[in-house]
C-alpha cells in the first residue's frame, strides 16, 4: 500500500516533451504503476536514445531509488530524496572508489512544469559539473493520466 513517501514523487507523473537548450532533447512518459508503489519512465531521445526507469520508496533506506537502464545496456542507481521540494538522487557505487559519481535534481515548479539538472562529479563530489539543463512540460495532446 502506498503511503505518504510513496507519493513525495508524483509531481513528475505525466507525459513530457523535455527541453534543454531551446531545443526538444526527448519525450518522457512517466506513469504511476503498482498501486503507487513505483514510477515507471519511458524515454524517447530526440536522436533515437530509449530508455526506462523505475522509481520506488525503500523503506529499508527511507531513501528514493531509481533504477535507470538505455537501448544498449547502460546502467544507473541512483538514491537520495526530497530536498527542499526537490527531489535528489545520487548514483550508488558501493565499493568503488573515485569512481565518477551522477546527481540528479528533479524540480516542481508554480507552473506545473518540471526542471531536472543532471550533474556528474569525477572527484568524490567536490566538484559538480552540469551534464544535462532538461525543462518538462505537459504534452497537450495526451491525458494526464494515461
Amino acid at each position: 500500500m502506498a503511503d505518504n513517501e510513496h507519493r513525495q514523487f508524483d509531481f513528475w507523473i505525466g507525459h513530457w516533451t523535455v527541453r534543454a537548450n531551446g531545443e526538444v532533447a526527448g519525450d518522457s512518459r512517466v506513469e504511476s504503476i503498482l498501486d503507487g508503489c513505483a514510477l515507471l519512465e519511458h524515454w524517447t531521445g530526440a536522436k533515437g536514445g530509449r530508455g526506462k526507469s523505475l522509481n520506488a520508496w525503500n523503506p529499508a533506506h527511507r531513501a528514493w531509488e531509481q533504477f535507470w537502464v538505455d537501448k544498449d545496456g547502460q546502467r544507473l542507481l541512483l538514491r537520495g530524496g526530497l530536498r527542499d521540494g526537490a527531489m535528489v538522487l545520487e548514483s550508488v557505487d558501493e565499493g568503488i572508489t573515485g569512481a565518477r559519481r551522477e546527481r540528479i535534481t528533479w524540480t516542481p515548479n508554480a507552473d506545473g512544469s518540471v526542471r531536472q539538472v543532471w550533474e556528474a562529479s569525477t572527484d568524490g563530489g567536490a566538484s559538480w559539473n552540469v551534464e544535462f539543463d532538461g525543462h518538462y512540460t505537459q504534452r497537450l495532446d495526451v491525458d494526464r493520466a494515461e
